[in-house]
């Protein structure tokens, strides 16, 4: 296979997984508003589909494009010399695409407006130190998986975010295309345009200290 194939491939991996995993992130996010009214209830519903999509979609088609489906994650790859900085500048804009696509399918599927911006309101400094330790957090878990448990990586990564979007005030975000796509959507998983830019700013922080952290423990030593 040529290398504009693989790349092509790749792309089209990244865009159909953040695309599945917006649309799961906002489809069960509208379900369960749907279904309940209770808010504690509800984020289960979230949290329970996005944790299962994480996994599924990670094995299907980490082979494909390493299943990164975050410019975090496509960033600090780069950096770290993982990926070229041209094919991860292509891999962000597929994962905003996705993204943005995968918001409309969840409102397709329920009879919503495509698209229609945010209004729940997501701002100070405790959603943005969450947001900073979502994401710190799922760095660290990749890097660690990468090290002792290449074969792991959708499990850690699944259990990871299900367990974050308990323990953090923001709800673990820890993504900026998905941040950007959850801008698109007046339910239960929205999120302000005017609160995005911080949140992302937050996220980078936390994904380059857990890169910091990973190459001091050695984790990034591993030929990928």
């Amino acid at each position: 296979m040529s290398d504009s194939h693989k790349d092509l491939r790749a792309l089209a991996a990244e865009t159909l997984g953040t695309l599945l995993l917006v649309a799961t992130v906002v489809g069960s996010g509208i379900m369960a508003q749907r279904l309940t009214s209770d808010t504690a209830l509800a984020l289960l519903g979230n949290t329970v589909p996005t944790g299962a999509i994480l996994f599924v979609l990670i094995t299907m088609l980490s082979p494909l494009s390493g299943a990164h489906f975050n410019p975090v994650v496509t960033l600090v790859m780069a950096t770290n010399r993982a990926m070229a900085w041209r094919l991860a500048g292509l891999y962000i804009l597929a994962q905003i695409v996705g993204g943005i696509l995968g918001t409309a399918l969840a409102h397709m599927m329920f009879e919503l407006p495509v698209l229609t911006l945010g209004t729940q309101i997501r701002t100070g400094s405790a959603q943005w130190l969450a947001e900073g330790v979502a994401t710190f957090g799922l760095l660290l878990t990749i890097f660690a998986g990468i090290r002792h448990k290449p074969a792991a990586i959708p499990a850690l990564v699944g259990l990871y975010i299900t367990a974050a979007y308990w323990f953090t005030a923001s709800t673990s975000f820890a993504n900026p295309a998905v941040t950007i796509a959850r801008a698109f959507t007046t339910t239960f998983s929205g999120i302000r345009p005017e609160d995005v830019p911080l949140f992302i700013l937050a996220q980078l922080a936390g994904g380059f200290a857990a890169f910091a952290l990973a190459r001091w423990f050695r984790f990034t030593e591993v030929s990928r």
